[in-house]
């Protein structure tokens, strides 16, 4: 359910060449490769800019280009067709999607163990505990209604009544001080403090048992079959890519994102990363003893659950074609940890 953010431009479509920020290394020694994220720069994109920026791909042996997505640019729908190799894909959800079509995809990787969902809430209501939402309007978009808002319904009794559309502005939910509005934990709490000039009350939603994994790697089921070393090689160098982004140096990989991005600033930037490691968005939970990007069957298994109890997914759906476990849990990268 990747949802349009406020601070996203409408730049799109944009090839960045991983040969523009590597070192020395031949060309013809590396294997090309094609990244299409599902929106344009930004830094929840951030580790895949930095095994760019800092030649982390190239020293995997890939000569990588991301993709960026945007409002008129769907990548997804290039990946089946063989038009790049590797998708960003927002949620469990589309794996979940992909095999109720017979779309021959598969994740292989999750680099956010926390969905960043959240509500956020004006701070001078009393809305102290996540229940307390009940009382309020929600701005809501349509896609979120149709998936995370079910298991709202489903698992806290949230009402239909409370919801209204939200259309990616933060204006009515400023004016409206009994209201909360949807937003990414790294994104749309900066905006409203810069818009509004008050801290509002965050909520994330995987806080509250909301088990999707998000920012998967997606690829085509023939590439896991037949090139399952450059597979790897991009899930382990994304991998490490993405420890780097949140623990060490990242302004190579944020002056890229800046260059295709202009309204990403170094405060937003620094926000994004900030949030990303105090909630634990990409390094929390299973990751902290078997790597980043790690997936398991048990968690997965939990999130089919709670989409089948909240009516998104049918019981019946062979969820676990959605993905496979061949790539993560091997430790890639945990000695970039800080001690």
């Amino acid at each position: 359910m990747r949802l349009v953010k406020t601070c996203r431009t409408m730049l799109a479509g944009l090839g960045i060449w991983a040969g523009a920020a590597a070192g020395a290394a031949s060309a013809q020694a590396l294997d090309k490769v094609s990244f299409g994220t599902n929106w344009v720069a930004e830094g929840e994109h951030g580790g895949f800019y930095q095994a760019l920026a800092d030649g982390t791909y190239r020293k995997y042996g890939l000569d990588v280009t991301i993709v960026p997505g945007g409002p008129s640019t769907n990548n997804q729908i290039l990946l089946p067709v063989g038009k790049i190799d590797f998708f960003l894909s927002a949620n469990s959800l589309q794996g979940f999607d992909a095999v109720a079509q017979n779309v021959p995809v598969v994740e292989v990787a999750a680099l956010f163990q926390k969905d960043p969902q959240v509500f956020i809430a004006h701070p001078d209501q009393n809305i102290e505990k996540f229940e307390d939402l009940k009382n309020l309007t929600l701005f809501v978009s349509a896609e979120g209604v149709a998936t995370y808002y079910q298991w709202l319904k489903a698992d806290y009794g949230f009402k239909d009544s409370q919801v209204r559309p939200y259309t990616f502005n933060t204006q009515p939910f400023i004016v409206n001080p009994k209201s909360a509005m949807q937003g990414y934990v790294t994104s749309e709490p900066f905006a409203v403090e810069k818009a509004a000039k008050f801290t509002p009350k965050v909520f994330l939603l995987a806080d509250q048992g909301f088990s999707d994994y998000s920012t998967l790697i997606e690829t085509r089921r023939d590439l896991v079959d037949k090139k399952p070393d450059l597979v790897q090689r991009f899930v382990d160098a994304s991998i490490v890519g993405w420890y780097n982004y949140i623990y060490h140096d990242n302004s190579a990989a944020n002056a890229l994102i800046k260059k295709q991005n202009p309204e990403m600033t170094d405060d937003l930037l620094a926000y994004c990363v900030a949030k990303m490691r105090e909630y634990g968005i990409v390094d929390s939970g299973d990751a902290a003893t078997l790597g980043v990007g790690v997936m398991t069957d048990a968690r997965m298994k939990n999130f089919f659950d709670e989409m089948v109890r909240s009516g998104v997914t049918k019981a019946n759906l062979d969820y676990r074609k959605s993905y496979t476990l061949q790539f993560v849990g091997k430790k890639v990268g945990l000695d970039l940890r800080p001690k």
